[in-house]
């Protein structure tokens, strides 16, 4: 029996490979001359450059770079074997996590330490960059970062401002770096959003990191007349583009200023991991993360999984902490079957506790099922 092991994080308890080692026990000691292979998985959110990273067999590598309110703090990225790939997060430089709860203020919050990671990442002597963009504290539409990596943005006097969110709508000109290395950017991101208007950046996502109404009209004002300096200037239209409003407009700096793609973040996880070519010969696939949910059926991880394995005609099972989806909706995404790896009532640090233990009984007991029936 060949079992290929593709799971995501269960969080706060299991990493993605931790998840893997428990699925490989309970599944050997059902079936002892199962062949495993185990591919770590993520989103495109958090963890997603340590997986990515793994995958490559490359490293994690610290860095000083600006936290959000311009603090000096240490950041990692992940460059691949070859030195030809990093893989970065914003939320590690520029998250909102980095923040104190009365700290959150996106007219005063900056993107300048991604920018800074970025940087870095180049001058390690990156080709291609996979960037990760989500649980950010910024509304600057990508200005800091710009400005990180050599752009200006000036006044009506023709002075420097500084790059945050209240000094958008103050920008009059915007001046080009001499040079930047060209660098094929992949940016994972799942957000729709465009730049600005009600479904926009500043209406949709600013109150979470710490607006009331008055800064969203005013972070919304500075997002419109970011992209009008930038349309009259350049000539460039790209405001109502899908995915422009993430991350605070960071999806539309990345595209203006970096030519960056903008993909959904599980598609740029399969390509990374060559996901569709180990399925090679697989007789079942073992997924799962800690919560399946409303947002497991708008198309994240598992949804992709179960895609790719049912074109192959493999049956995929699930693994969870907590299944909040019926039997039907189950079967809709393309699972042949999910299951909590909780058997009977606990606590919430009872189940984190218990979480190793229960993926690995879980797993033996599917895996003497799947045997059985074969």
């Amino acid at each position: 029996m060949k079992i290929l092991l593709a799971p995501d994080k269960f969080r706060g308890s299991l990493t993605a490979p931790e998840v893997c080692e428990a699925m490989r026990e309970g599944i050997l000691k059902a079936v002892p001359n199962a062949e495993i292979s185990a591919i770590p998985m993520a989103d495109g959110g958090e963890g997603t450059a340590t997986i990515l990273t793994f995958n490559a067999g490359g490293q994690m590598l610290t860095v000083a770079v600006s936290d959000p309110l311009g603090r000096k703090i240490n950041a990692e990225f992940g460059l691949s074997a070859d030195g030809q790939t990093a893989y970065l997060e914003m939320a590690t430089a520029s998250g909102l996590r980095l923040l104190q709860s009365e700290e959150r203020n996106p007219l005063l919050t900056t993107t300048f330490g991604t920018g800074e990671l970025i940087q870095e990442a180049v001058n390690k002597g990156a080709k291609q960059l996979i960037l990760g963009i989500g649980g950010s504290a910024t509304t600057d539409g990508g200005i800091g970062m710009a400005a990180a990596l050599g752009w200006h943005f000036l006044d009506k006097n023709d002075q420097n401002l500084n790059p945050i969110g209240e000094n958008l709508i103050c920008i009059q000109k915007i001046i080009p770096p001499i040079t930047f290395p060209s660098i094929d950017i992949q940016v994972a991101c799942d957000v729709t959003a465009p730049l600005y208007g009600l479904y926009g950046a500043a209406y949709v996502y600013a109150p979470q990191k710490g607006a009331d109404a008055e800064m969203v009209v005013k972070l919304d004002e500075g997002l419109r007349h970011l992209a009008t300096i930038i349309q009259r200037d350049f000539g460039v239209d790209l405001a109502q583009v899908e995915g422009t409003g993430a991350a605070g407009g960071l999806g539309f700096g990345l595209l203006f200023f970096l030519k960056a793609t903008l993909k959904e973040g599980v598609k740029i996880v399969m390509e990374q991991t060559g996901f569709e070519e180990k399925l090679r010969g697989v007789d079942l696939i073992f997924t799962g993360e800690g919560k399946i949910d409303e947002q497991t059926l708008q198309g994240k991880l598992i949804a992709g999984i179960a895609q790719a394995a049912h074109q192959k005609q493999i049956p995929v099972v699930a693994l969870c902490g907590t299944l909040l989806i019926s039997a039907e909706e189950v079967q809709s995404i393309g699972l042949n079957y999910a299951a909590s790896i909780l058997n009977r009532p606990m606590t919430l640090d009872e189940a984190i506790a218990y979480a190793h233990q229960g993926v690995s009984e879980s797993a033996y007991l599917l895996a003497k099922l799947f045997l059985a029936l074969r």
